[in-house]
């Protein structure tokens, strides 16, 4: 993965998969497997695999980190703390967001195919 350096061409890659069916992957978490070491910190996290959804359109927005919104017809999908991203071997798009100690913060994936 590649620092976000230049949105337009992320904002190409959301533009590529809008009004199609597309497979959704997001994850947040604020260090969940760390609870352990300290009793005190409060975890949480969210996660998605396979979603299948259609957007209208979608937006890369923010100044490092980045934020993407993917507008439904009923709704949005909505990720921010993104950093990196990545058009893999297979054409999906890679969205990350790593946190200042490098760990992964967030995650948005689209592709036309399931995630394995």
């Amino acid at each position: 993965m590649e620092p976000i350096k230049d949105y337009k061409s992320v904002q190409d890659e959301i533009n590529r998969f809008a009004n199609q069916d597309v497979y959704i992957h997001l994850e947040t978490t604020n260090g969940a497997y760390a609870s352990h070491h300290d009793q005190t910190f409060f975890s949480a996290g969210a996660y998605i695999r396979n979603a299948k959804v259609r957007y209208m359109y979608g937006k890369i927005t923010g100044n490092d980190p980045y934020r993407v919104g993917l507008k439904m017809d009923i709704g949005w999908i909505y990720a921010e703390g993104l950093t990196h991203f990545e058009v893999d071997e297979q054409g999906r798009l890679l969205l990350a967001g790593h946190d200042y100690k490098g760990k992964l913060a967030v995650a948005l994936e689209i592709s036309k195919t399931p995630f394995e």
